[in-house]
């Protein structure tokens, strides 16, 4: 296990982020994972080969994906272990692993449309949560606007912090990029469009199977959050038992129905993709009439969800290494 790598990540990622000025300088890896993705799109997904071929080459875009992340990682690691010592070694490679978890940017991300809503009213949310969702906002009011928010943070914590730090533990460096190579490749060509639907199959399916385990952590993580803030762990319970299953994603609704049943709100519903309504079932029995408070409210159970993963990383490093 990489319990203690993972931990250092979490740490530095939740201190410092991922600098603008870095990202000016060098890019992000997911920027440069997105690049491989382009150039196969390109150059491998003909719109006029049959739906067979375009799986099979979108299934070659996958492996190609995994062996790059994979050997990237493993030369990564190989070159710190053999030119640092141990405690040098853990600390760049913390700081490397950090750059693959999204727990701070998500947080400003998802707080930017709750001061939006604040200071600037709908149009000033519309515009702010157009950064974080994939749904057409010029219809969204102000409670469309928060279930979007509160959606995306509760899916987030999920696929872009949970998941990465799950394969992280389990398989260091390597196995986290492999993760965020995955997870990039099914936002990018995993839609059911007819450009993608099966060039981008076997990465939706692949992402589904790797975000399995944490999504369901994440659900441990937002129950103890609850029990933390003086919310009702039990509701949260209840309503993932109840509506989880419902939602179109088979992670996705883990984690919105343990949020919308510790907040008492109701999450996803009725929207529009690409200009289509989607009648979408409500998760959660709560409110719907959201707010701005509820977004920070939201924030803080997140918060409060992040330092119990913390903490039992801690516990198990501690366990690991008396």
């Amino acid at each position: 296990m990489f319990a203690d790598l993972a931990l250092v990540a979490v740490v530095i990622e939740a201190m410092v982020g991922y600098p603008d000025s870095v990202y000016r300088l060098i890019g992000h890896p997911v920027t440069w994972i997105g690049r491989l993705i382009t150039w196969c799109d390109r150059a491998w997904n003909s719109e006029t080969d049959s739906p067979e071929r375009r799986r099979l080459f979108g299934l070659a875009t996958l492996l190609l994906l995994l062996v790059v992340s994979i050997a990237s990682g493993l030369v990564i690691v190989w070159l710190v272990d053999r030119l640092l010592g141990p405690v040098a070694s853990l600390a760049v490679g913390g700081v490397l692993a950090s750059s693959l978890l999204a727990q701070r940017s998500l947080d400003s991300h998802v707080a930017a449309v709750a001061r939006a809503l604040e200071s600037g009213g709908v149009a000033e949310g519309r515009a702010a949560v157009a950064h974080i969702v994939g749904r057409d906002v010029r219809a969204l009011d102000e409670p469309g606007i928060c279930r979007a928010a509160i959606e995306s943070l509760a899916e987030n914590f999920s696929d872009g912090v949970v998941a990465p730090l799950f394969w992280m533990v389990v398989a260091g460096l390597p196995g986290a990029l492999a993760y965020k190579a995955i997870n990039t490749a099914d936002s990018m060509i995993g839609h059911r469009t007819p450009r993608h639907e099966a060039f981008g199959w076997a990465a939706a399916r692949l992402d589904d199977l790797v975000n399995l385990p944490a999504s369901r952590l994440s659900v441990l993580w937002l129950v103890l959050a609850a029990a933390l803030l003086g919310r009702s762990p039990a509701d949260a319970l209840a309503t993932v038992r109840r509506d989880a299953g419902h939602h179109r994603s088979p992670n996705a609704g883990w984690p919105e129905a343990a949020m919308a049943g510790a907040l008492g709100i109701r999450l996803s519903g009725p929207r529009i993709y690409g200009g289509v309504p989607v009648d979408e079932r409500w998760v959660g029995e709560g409110r719907a009439d959201l707010r701005a408070a509820d977004i920070r409210a939201a924030l803080r159970l997140y918060r409060a969800a992040c330092l119990v993963q913390a903490a039992v990383l801690l516990a198990i490093v501690a366990v690991l290494n008396p």
